[in-house]
């Protein structure tokens, strides 16, 4: 029924104000007598593996990304979709509006998005407030939901100075997620993806793990890296995640490539800039997963993310070496049942 009567729906809203949208419906219905047993009924996975990877237990493979709830204002509602973990963000320490709209986009024809959010978010205390909700306690201790933090810099924050910024997120989020993301590789921040040159990214993640070390119980820290590195650009990565003993990566954001699509040249002109993600991410993605796989030593895991559709798209991220597979665009596309159908093989 999503995708011949309520995806055409939605898709005739601008696709930021559908994403929204779509969110509060959700919790709208959640909030409805009978709403969460319909969730837990026709959307929640029937049966699923949990997943051991970097120290935690995940109670399935699928995650949200990223992206989805900048703001940790929607876990409840999706975890009663059946993630089995949500990746809040991306937070920076100051409120920021993001670029200017519109700037996020269909690509039908491709299954894609592409968007120039910009970290748009409410800042760290208001996430930090959202967590804190009697809902997402609730949630997170009967559902064993996994929360994850997404950090990143205020867009005005000089790159010489973003690990304060980095800092502040984590100091102020430690107590609220269960692992962190270093995100440096979104290409919608201007000059964000210098932070991913060998010296500076080290020198970042070295100052998180001091903080992270001197902690009773240190959290697991991963880093997220964009699919347009070059073969030495990547070596570079996987020799700072050894070095800075990262738990894991995350392998891919958006790409900026735009070769192969079916979407008319003049209409992706008319777009313009943005990081691309969906099923056109589904190759270059996982090559790249691949290839930090066999770079990394084991005790740093990966999770894959980028172009998965279907259920085949999760067995070929992990036949790549994929611990765990997050998913956005797909969800879009295919809808509230999404988890479910690719857990059901």
């Amino acid at each position: 029924m999503y995708a011949w009567l309520i995806r055409p729906i939605f898709f005739l809203f601008h696709a930021e104000r559908a994403h929204y949208l779509a969110l509060n419906l959700l919790s709208l219905m959640l909030k409805i007598p009978g709403g969460k047993a319909h969730c837990r009924f026709w959307y929640r996975p029937r049966k699923a593996a949990k997943v051991q990877a970097f120290g935690l237990t995940f109670p399935n493979a699928i995650g949200l990304a990223a992206g989805f709830d900048k703001n940790a204002a929607y876990i409840a509602s999706m975890a009663y979709l059946g993630f089995g973990h949500i990746e809040i963000g991306t937070v920076t320490p100051r409120p920021q509006p993001g670029n200017p709209a519109p700037r996020l986009f269909r690509l039908p024809k491709d299954k894609a998005l592409i968007n120039r959010m910009g970290f748009n978010n409410d800042g760290v205390d208001a996430a930090v407030r959202n967590l804190r909700h009697p809902s997402v306690q609730q949630v997170r201790s009967q559902m064993s939901v996994i929360i994850g933090g997404n950090i990143g810099k205020n867009k005005t924050t000089p790159n010489a100075t973003a690990w304060q910024d980095y800092v502040q997120c984590f100091e102020k989020l430690f107590d609220h997620v269960d692992y962190f993301v270093v995100n440096v590789s979104s290409p919608n921040t201007p000059g964000l993806r210098e932070l991913q040159e060998k010296e500076p990214l080290l020198q970042l993640l070295n100052k998180l793990q001091d903080i992270n070390r001197a902690k009773a119980e240190p959290k697991p820290l991963l880093l997220k890296i964009a699919p347009d590195l070059s073969p030495r650009e990547l070596d570079d990565v996987a020799e700072v995640a050894i070095a800075a003993g990262l738990s894991g990566l995350i392998v891919s954001n958006t790409t900026l490539d735009r070769k192969q699509l079916k979407t008319a040249a003049n209409d992706l002109e008319a777009i313009g800039a943005g990081g691309l993600s969906g099923r056109p991410l589904m190759t270059r993605s996982t090559n790249v997963l691949r290839y930090m796989r066999q770079r990394l030593p084991a005790s740093i895991e990966i999770m894959g993310v980028g172009g998965v559709m279907r259920s085949e798209d999760v067995a070929a991220k992990q036949e790549a070496g994929a611990k765990l597979v997050q998913v956005y665009t797909g969800f879009i596309y295919e809808g509230p049942a999404f988890v479910r159908k690719l857990l059901a093989q």
